[in-house]
């Protein structure tokens, strides 16, 4: 069997959807065939007993970089070529293909025979810069495979590629445990401790980053106050921008009806969104597209969890979507659109529940971590 060595920056305990992608892929690998090269999620007391206890709950071997950023330098190449050796692998999976994939030829004379590189919403980015492009290009020459998320991703990226390359990509995009998210989650303990259990809800779980648009959701708050007195948003998710939304809500005379959560464990996820009535981010694409959406995973585990969504129009956001079936994309950065279509679920239960079910089902036929899991491990 091939044995694999994946090289990556991101890999939990850093928080994150790349991070939970890798991992969650990576636990359906065999993983006595695997190995993980990452870097290092804080130099802190605090990050290195974190991530010292995650890697040791691991069923696979993890090597940490003493670095918290890896980047193709010579070293980092030296190190990627010696475990490849050391543990015997033959297959290599670039987690983030710009710009670990740089290292894709040394990796190759070094004894790999297959070499996958995965891209997400920043490589989009990359791809419209003229020096990004060319570095984009070599990655796609030195390796068998690139993956994409969604059909906004793989046109922008391929455009950066050779028309072999292009023709190489393949499509390989997060997935779901349906497991995990589903209706009966508990979102009722959380509406209860939070007083909220007679209030319609709103949730959106994600980042505090601009790109994610929850200011754009308080921004609305005061539409959807007027037609659904009792609403309130729920705000799940950490960030740097909290402290901007904050005062956003405050200075929107909205406070009282959003509530702010702070980060919440992952195993705590499911619940927070049970305890929604409608899923809403209506993330945009910022700094003249380097700043965009590559999925919006986060749409696919309300759907799973039985929620009607509302997303934004950025980069490949839509395709986490059925238009009109399991939820409804608005432009980002929209607040008088975003607050049309929450009101309009929040007062039709029957709507609600028709586009939750259809997410859910849908999220069983495509999005399942099992069946993805096993598109890899083919490309490997």
């Amino acid at each position: 069997m091939h044995k694999t060595l994946i090289v990556t920056n991101d890999f939990p305990p850093r928080p994150g959807g790349i991070q939970a992608f890798l991992h969650n892929m990576a636990l359906r690998l065999d993983p006595e065939q695997l190995v993980v090269y990452a870097s290092t999620w804080k130099r802190t007391r605090e990050g290195v007993e974190a991530t010292a206890a995650f890697d040791a709950e691991q069923p696979f071997t993890v090597v940490r970089d003493r670095t918290t950023m890896l980047l193709p330098t010579p070293r980092v190449t030296r190190r990627a070529t010696a475990l490849l050796r050391e543990h015997g692998c033959t297959s290599v999976w670039f987690g983030a293909a710009a710009p670990l994939g740089l290292m894709a030829p040394a990796l190759r004379k070094a004894g790999a025979t297959r070499i996958v590189a995965t891209t997400h919403g920043h490589e989009a980015g990359w791809a419209q810069l003229p020096a990004a492009r060319t570095l984009l290009k070599r990655i796609g020459e030195s390796t068998d495979t690139i993956t994409y998320l969604g059909e906004y991703t793989r046109s922008r990226i391929a455009g950066a590629l050779t028309p072999a390359a292009a023709g190489r990509m393949v499509q390989l995009p997060p997935g779901v445990d349906e497991k995990t998210f589903h209706p009966g989650s508990g979102g009722e303990v959380v509406r209860e401790r939070l007083g909220l259990s007679d209030r319609p809800v709103v949730v959106c779980v994600s980042r505090l980053v601009p790109r994610k648009g929850q200011d754009t959701l308080i921004l609305a708050m005061p539409r959807i106050l007027a037609a659904v007195p009792d609403a309130v948003l729920l705000v799940v998710g950490g960030g740097p921008y909290e402290g901007e939304l904050r005062q956003l809500a405050e200075k929107t005379g909205v406070a009282g009806s959003v509530r702010f959560t702070g980060a919440v464990p992952w195993s705590e996820l499911p619940a927070h969104y049970g305890a929604g009535d409608v899923f809403a981010m209506p993330c945009r694409t910022r700094r003249g597209g380097l700043d965009v959406e590559g999925l919006g995973i986060v749409y696919l585990e309300a759907s799973a969890t039985g929620l009607p969504v509302v997303a934004g129009d950025s980069g490949g956001a839509p395709d986490a979507v059925l238009e009109g079936e399991t939820g409804w994309v608005v432009a980002g950065g929209d607040a008088a659109g975003s607050a049309e279509r929450i009101v309009t679920l929040l007062g039709d239960a029957e709507l609600r529940r028709r586009m939750g079910e259809r997410g859910r089902e849908w999220v069983e036929e495509k999005w399942r971590w099992d069946s993805l899991a096993e598109r890899l491990r083919g490309l490997l």
